[in-house]
């Protein structure tokens, strides 16, 4: 026999994916958990103060949270800190669901709901800044319960805007590269100069937070009240200390408030950052904002003769409703001062549109966001030129500078992820039992993050209580994959995200 016959046969060389380093991500959310376990203190002190029982289950909650996060943070700090665009991805969704998941534990250890999924689904609610309840009976909620919703929504519009400003263009999320700065060029740069940015926002959000309290309550509203309607208007949350939301107060001087904070709210935080540093003239001149303000007033405007054609109410008071109501739905936060539902057919479709506009990238804001309607319009008004003049060079602008075609390319997948991704949830909310306006409008709310919905059951007169487990986890997974620009959470769905 040979020596050739002894040789080994040819085998061809395996590729092995390697392993997603997780420890700067576990890193990150065993500090952020920390955190929430620390803001947790804040009802245990308020429920002790107050004599209510509560104060020990925000205690327990506190000292799991921290104690979970502790241990992440101590198993991983001595490894690399540094976060590639994999990481990056992975690491915002799972900084989410982790924190929702721990924010569920004081709602189910208290009782106040009877399953994981409710607590889950109102903590989920709160961080995404969705503001759809599960909670009745709120008007004698103990006061623990209710300020820990609003530092939920707090917490979770704040760490929105530094997503916004910082993750989501390094990963050139629907189109949010347009904003991208020097700051954050390589994925290297995440961590220490969102660091840097999120001091200057968060200085920023605590004072408007503050400004908008101290409104309320010259306005009328208790402390408790305005404490918590502060934190949930400036993070465009939605949630309320009543049943009945801001129609409980039934004032002008808070609608008027209200409305003004969502507007602040819905606005680019980076701009404040500049006016911080005294260049007041972007804020001012800024063509997504002037976009906003004007569609915004535009459409109060048609709302409010809707309600005098209808015969809903007439003059000041019916331009007062159409005011809050309609910034409170364009701008995802979800307050209601009526049933506006109930204003007729054209009310319901109008009202069902409005709530999937959004405000400006890198605010509290949420929904499609109207810079990408702006390219969307840049791009139809370039095709319908060149169909004109074939022989002519358009160029699409926004805020004076050239788009970039992976920005056009990006903001059309978006637009149609999002359809897509509406279009399922709704879909699978039907196949789970539930009724086809309330499967629309809760897809439509809960993608846009808006909080209620339309008809008898998750309408501004109502809440998500009666829909059962399942509808309330198509929902959860919804509202998260809205909140993180959906790209954010789809491309974990890929088998070619975890090969190397």
């Amino acid at each position: 026999m040979s020596l050739q016959d002894h040789q080994m046969p040819n085998y061809r060389p395996v590729r092995i994916a390697a392993l997603l380093d997780m420890r700067p991500v576990i890193l990150v959310i065993g500090v952020l958990l920390v955190m929430l376990g620390i803001a947790m203190l804040i009802p245990t002190l308020i429920d002790y103060i107050s004599g209510d029982a509560g104060w020990s289950v925000f205690a327990l909650s506190s000292m799991v949270t921290s104690g979970s996060g502790a241990v992440m943070f101590m198993a991983t700090r001595g490894g690399n800190k540094q976060l590639s665009t994999r990481q990056a991805f992975l690491m915002t969704v799972l900084v989410w669901v982790t924190l929702s998941a721990f924010g569920a534990l004081p709602f189910y250890w208290s009782g106040i709901v009877p399953t994981y999924t409710d607590a889950f689904f109102e903590s989920i609610s709160g961080l995404t800044t969705t503001g759809a309840t599960v909670l009745s009976s709120l008007d004698t909620m103990p006061a623990g319960i209710q300020i820990w919703r609003g530092i939920l929504q707090w917490l979770g519009g704040l760490g929105i805007i530094v997503m916004a400003v910082s993750v989501l263009p390094m990963l050139q999320i629907g189109g949010m590269q347009l904003f991208k700065t020097e700051a954050f060029e390589t994925p290297e740069k995440i961590l220490p100069r969102a660091t840097q940015i999120s001091g200057f926002i968060t200085l920023i959000f605590l004072n408007l937070t503050g400004l908008c309290m101290l409104a309320y309550l010259l306005a009328g509203m208790n402390l408790l009240d305005a404490v918590v309607h502060a934190m949930t208007t400036v993070a465009t949350g939605g949630f309320s200390t009543h049943d009945a939301s801001l129609g409980f107060f039934n004032s002008a001087r808070i609608d008027v408030i209200a409305t003004v904070f969502m507007i602040i709210g819905s606005l680019p935080f980076l701009l404040y950052v500049q006016a911080l540093q005294g260049q007041f003239r972007p804020l001012v001149k800024d063509n997504q904002v002037q976009t906003f303000l004007m569609l915004l007033a535009g459409l109060i405007l048609f709302a409010w003769i809707v309600e005098e054609v209808s015969g809903i109410r007439a003059g000041v008071e019916a331009f007062r409703f159409a005011l809050v109501n309609v910034t409170s739905i364009m701008t995802g936060t979800g307050y209601a001062t009526t049933a506006y539902d109930g204003w007729g057919p054209v009310a319901v479709a109008f009202f069902f549109f409005i709530m999937f506009i959004g405000g400006c990238a890198g605010s509290t804001s949420c929904g499609i966001k109207i810079f990408r309607f702006q390219v969307l319009f840049q791009n139809i008004r370039q095709h319908i030129a060149m169909v004109l003049y074939p022989n002519g060079v358009f160029t699409q602008r926004f805020n004076g500078r050239p788009i970039e075609d992976t920005v056009t390319a990006a903001v059309m997948g978006f637009f149609f992820l999002y359809i897509l991704t509406f279009a399922v949830s709704a879909s699978a909310l039907a196949i789970a039992g539930v009724d086809p306006i309330t499967a629309l409008s809760g897809a439509g709310s809960a993608i846009s993050n808006v909080g209620p919905g339309l008809g008898a059951i998750i309408g501004p007169a109502g809440n998500y209580q009666a829909l059962g487990d399942v509808p309330k986890w198509i929902l959860a997974i919804t509202m998260l994959i809205g909140r993180l620009e959906l790209f954010t959470v789809l491309v974990l769905l890929s088998p070619r995200f975890w090969r190397a």
